[in-house]
Parts: structure tokens; sequence; C-alpha cells
């Protein structure tokens, strides 16, 4: 890392100082909490996100092209940090999309994806290079890919102009895996509080697999911005 480092780094081993902030902020019961929520992971220190974010705040206004390149993924805190890192760059444009794209292979649960998609608010100024960016993750087959592609769509894309483009690239999507079918279910839900017109119009005709269409409606019916006279519109839409 550069000269005009964050404070405590040096440049022999910057990887050492990172892990040594996140183990100071690590807190054990948070760790047990957090590791409940996230199947299949079993490499979380316990770090909270607000510190996350602060140290992530450092290492952006530091030689954050090194770190990036050189850091390591061994804890699920290593990995959110670099998401963190990226989504606050100032960098070009179209570095920033690539740092993007090199980040999203090394997603691999639920609240990596989403965590990273809902900082990436840089997306608002450039809605439309990033619509193109965010499409090819649906012709994906890897889970978190589609997953990336779908919350990227339901953060930034239910709006007038997208809206219809949204719900036919959620009506294409066909996974087995459980995080995806939630995600659509997710975004769906999202897209009728904000768009209810074009969605309930989708709603009444779509090709959703029975159980991410059951969870779209759940998920409509649970929201505290749809009123009772709606929710029960929805209920009345269940599949028989």
């Amino acid at each position: 890392m550069s000269n005009q480092h964050a404070e405590g780094v040096n440049d022999v081993d910057a990887n050492s100082w990172i892990r040594q902030q996140l183990s100071d902020a690590a807190e054990d019961r948070y760790r047990l909490f957090a590791s409940s929520l996230i199947p299949n992971i079993d490499n979380v220190l316990g770090v909270r996100l607000p510190a996350l974010r602060k140290l992530a705040a450092k290492l952006a206004k530091d030689d954050w092209r090194a770190y990036l390149d050189e850091a390591t993924d061994e804890y699920f805190e290593e990995t959110m940090l670099q998401g963190m890192v990226i989504a606050q760059l100032d960098a070009d444009f179209p570095e920033w999309q690539t740092r993007i794209a090199a980040f999203v292979p090394k997603i691999n649960n639920w609240s990596i994806c989403d965590s990273f998609c809902n900082d990436l608010k840089r997306t608002k100024r450039h809605l439309t290079d990033m619509w193109s960016f965010i499409a090819p993750y649906f012709a994906s087959n890897e889970p978190y890919k589609l997953r990336f592609g779908v919350v990227m769509l339901l953060h930034y894309y239910l709006t007038d102009d997208y809206i219809n483009r949204v719900l036919a690239l959620l009506d294409a999507v066909e996974h087995p895996d459980y995080y995806v079918k939630m995600a659509v279910a997710w975004a769906v839900s999202i897209s009728y509080v904000k768009q209810p017109d074009a969605t309930l119009a989708y709603l009444r005709e779509n090709r959703l697999d029975d159980f991410t269409y059951s969870k779209s409606l759940q998920k409509i019916t649970e929201s505290r911005q749809v009123d009772a006279a709606e929710k029960a519109m929805i209920r009345g839409m269940k599949r028989k």
C-alpha cells in the first residue's frame, strides 16, 4: 500500500493489519448471531457492519488499488469489507465497473450480496450503463450472480422507465436455488409497492414457479406500505 496509508497500516503486510482491526472489533455473541443467519458459512469473526464501514472508509481513501489487488478472503468480513470499499471508490466509472465485476464472483451468501448491492448507490447516476452491465448476470447459472442481478434491479430500477424490463427479466429467472427464488419474490414485492399497476398486471399473468409466486404474494401482504384492502385482494390471487 502507499506511503499515504491509513494510520497503522504498514506497507509490508496490510492484510495482517486489516485482520488485526477486524479481530479487535469482533464480538463473539454477534458472531454466533450472524452465523445463525447465514447458512453454510463458518468463517464469521463477528464484526458489526458499522465497524466494517468505518474501516472501509479509511481503506477507500488510501491506496485502494493495492488493497483490492492483495486482499484475502479467509474471513466473511474480509470479503464484505472489499465490497464496501468498492462501493465507496472515487474511481472513474469504467474502473468502478471493472472492480464490481471482479468482486461479484466472490459473493457466496445472501448477506454479502445484499449489502454490496445496497451500497452501490453510484448506480443511480449511471442507470443506462449499469443496466447494460447488470443484464448479462441474468444468463448465469450461478445462484449468487443471479441474486446480484435481481437485488440490483430492486434497489435501482423500479421506475417508470425500467419497470417493464425489470418484470420481464424477473419472469425469465428459472433457478432451483432458494436464495434466487427469494430474491425474485422480494423484488416482486418491492415492485408492487413502488409500481403497483404494472406489478399487479404482471402478477395476473406471469411464469413464476409456484414457490416464488406464493412468496411474492406473501411478501406483499407483509408490507406495511400495502393497505388492508390491497392485501385482501393479493391473498385472493393465490394459485389453487
